[in-house]
């Protein structure tokens, strides 16, 4: 059977996700905001303040495409609980019109902040979702872990 490649509707209108790279020794996990485009995520490298620095995850990027994005749902009823994680192999990208229309659907927020030039493009390679009722969307996995 071949790995589901298509997130939940649910996921992918989820307001904050967490991107993890890895450099040489660890990995590195940070929340961000996303949009899909074309089977694709898109993460922007916006006009939030940041530490002057190349971002981590960039660098982390440039050395090793392999990435994961978490979106999950929490509830203080623990049956709602619910995650997916998405796979995909990660590349810098220039931010075109398409992506800027498509985060500022989503982000009423990029009204007042800039998007950038730079985004982070994700081909998805597979997805893996639970929810603690057990009811998943068809054709979405319930791993064992």
């Amino acid at each position: 059977m071949p790995p589901v490649t298509t997130p939940p509707d649910w996921a992918l209108k989820s307001s904050v996700a967490r991107l993890a790279t890895v450099d040489a020794a660890k990995p590195h996990v940070v929340p961000v905001v996303f949009c899909e485009l074309d089977g694709a995520l898109f993460i922007p490298v916006d006009g939030k303040p940041k530490s002057g620095a190349r971002l981590q995850r960039l660098r982390n990027i440039e050395r090793n495409p392999a990435v994961a994005v978490l979106v999950d749902r929490y509830s203080d009823d623990w049956s709602e609980l619910c995650w997916t994680r998405i796979d995909g192999r990660a590349e810098i990208v220039v931010t075109d019109d398409r992506i800027r229309a498509a985060l500022r659907a989503k982000y009423p927020q990029y009204e007042h902040i800039e998007i950038g030039t730079t985004a982070i493009r994700v081909m998805i390679v597979g997805v893996v979702s639970w929810s603690a009722k057990g009811r998943l969307p068809p054709g979405v996995t319930n791993p064992k872990q």
